[in-house]
């Protein structure tokens, strides 16, 4: 039981081992996603920012050198007009062919598609402004010093004013481009907003669930833990002083109990067998038998002796056993086998671990009644005892009996519980206490109407 409870808690330490690992990481991934969506954010928005400042200042730039190209066109001309200075058709020439040329080389870096189509309707316009303007300059060559009215000029000023507003277009287009940057960015960052927020709440879930788990399986085990130790130390103090009353009792009624005896092995030899006082006698020596039996019961359980150790094969007191037990259950149909067994050595009182043996054939076969089989085996196993795995000897007492009901396996340990009616309860007790100071662990294995196995765990000798 002792090595049952042992491995119990082993596996749920495990368990709770494990849980808390996995929590752990899911804990820490968590944070790394939090700290990586958090440095993704910060780029995501420098990018943007980026982005937006490229926009901002490629389309403000284009659009203001285009306004100032056609402005210093339009100055040129009117400048010829006036002066009638030949210089002035050269300059406008030159400037006319590199506005042109600007204009190509600024398609490519116009960041969206209406910026484009804009550009290109300016291309397109540049061409209509251009052969407007040489119209004009005709006309004012023409005309040489005589001068030109401004009706003159209406085909250039119309031409010039849808390049204008094609250039107010353009820095439109590009207003709608960076709030659509800024529309992305938005989006963006309330997408990584509620992501974090989702990150943070699945950190504070999982924060929470490690905190229940930790209540769970360590808080809370302790506290009953903490309160069955207390139950426990009360029920061994109560089980001390009760232990401490019967050895008194038994010592006094052992005395007396002593001197009827011998009372009566002395009046036995003055009635004759067959005789009715005779009868009688006998009945009452099984009687003082009985009494003595419980006395010395309860004397072990209050005093237990300490084990005389010496090496022994594993096998021996299980034949011990056998030779003495099988004849008299064979009386009711019960056989007793003793299966082969290894040669190991174990380091016991033989004396002690052959009476709990005893023990356990007994119940065995107050569990079969009739007609059932008990074993005796050795088996060599490797196991986890006084805080460390040993390989250890199990002595085996199986049956073929009904069984322990479950409500009676609760209470199997305990001293002075019994189902029997002529049970003093302190059997199983005795037994365990003897175990233990053999350094070993009693242990059980049952079924309803199967059967049940008890082995007695000893420390294997080594020599």
């Amino acid at each position: 039981m002792l090595l049952r409870q042992v491995t119990e808690h082993s596996t749920m330490n495990l368990r709770l081992k494990l849980r808390l690992v996995g929590l752990a990481v899911a804990i820490g991934l968590m944070g790394l996603a939090i700290v990586y969506m958090a440095t993704q954010s910060r780029r995501q928005v420098m990018q943007l920012r980026a982005h937006l400042n490229q926009v901002d200042s490629e389309s403000f730039r284009i659009a203001d050198q285009f306004r100032e190209h056609l402005r210093q066109l339009n100055n040129l001309l009117y400048y010829y007009g006036r002066s009638h200075v030949l210089p002035d058709v050269p300059a406008f020439t030159k400037a006319s062919h590199e506005l042109d040329l600007w204009i190509d080389q600024q398609k490519p870096k116009l960041s969206t598609e209406p910026e484009r189509a804009i550009m290109e309707q300016i291309d397109t316009a540049y061409d209509e402004y251009l052969r407007a303007a040489r119209e004009l300059l005709a006309r004012l060559e023409a005309a040489g010093d005589a001068g030109v009215t401004m009706d003159e000029y209406t085909g250039l000023r119309k031409e010039s004013q849808r390049l204008s507003d094609l250039g107010q277009s353009l820095s439109r287009a590009h207003f709608k481009s960076r709030n659509q940057v800024l529309l992305r960015a938005g989006v963006a960052i309330a997408r990584l907003r509620y992501l974090m927020l989702a990150s943070l709440g699945g950190l504070f879930v999982l924060g929470v669930a490690m905190s229940a788990v930790v209540y769970r399986d360590m808080i809370v085990p302790l506290r009953v833990k903490l309160v069955e130790n207390q139950a426990l130390l009360d029920r061994q103090e109560k089980l001390a002083s009760l232990g401490m009353l019967a050895a008194g009792v038994a010592h006094e009624i052992r005395n007396p109990l002593t001197a009827i005896k011998a009372a009566l092995f002395i009046q036995q030899k003055n009635f004759q067998p067959g005789t009715q006082e005779f009868t009688d006698v006998k009945i009452v020596e099984r009687e003082i038998l009985r009494l003595e039996n419980v006395v010395n019961e309860f004397l072990q359980f209050a005093r237990p002796i300490e084990p005389q150790l010496a090496t022994v094969a594993a096998d021996v007191p299980l034949q011990e056993v056998h030779a003495l037990l099988a004849p008299q259950l064979g009386e009711s149909n019960i056989q007793l086998v003793l299966e082969p067994a290894p040669p190991l050595r174990i380091k016991v009182d033989a004396a002690q671990i052959k009476q709990v043996l005893i023990n356990l054939v007994q119940n065995a076969a107050d569990a079969i009644g009739q007609n059932g089989t008990i074993r005796l085996r050795v088996r060599q196993e490797r196991k986890r005892l006084a805080r460390s795995e040993a390989n250890v000897v199990i002595l085996e007492v199986s049956d073929t009996g009904k069984g322990i009901p479950p409500e009676v396996r609760e209470r199997l340990f305990d001293p002075f519980f019994t189902t029997k009616d002529t049970g003093t309860g302190l059997g199983l007790s005795i037994a365990a206490g003897i175990v233990q100071k053999h350094g070993g662990a009693l242990q059980y294995q049952t079924q309803v109407n199967h059967g049940t196995t008890f082995g007695i765990i000893l420390p294997q000798a080594t020599e």
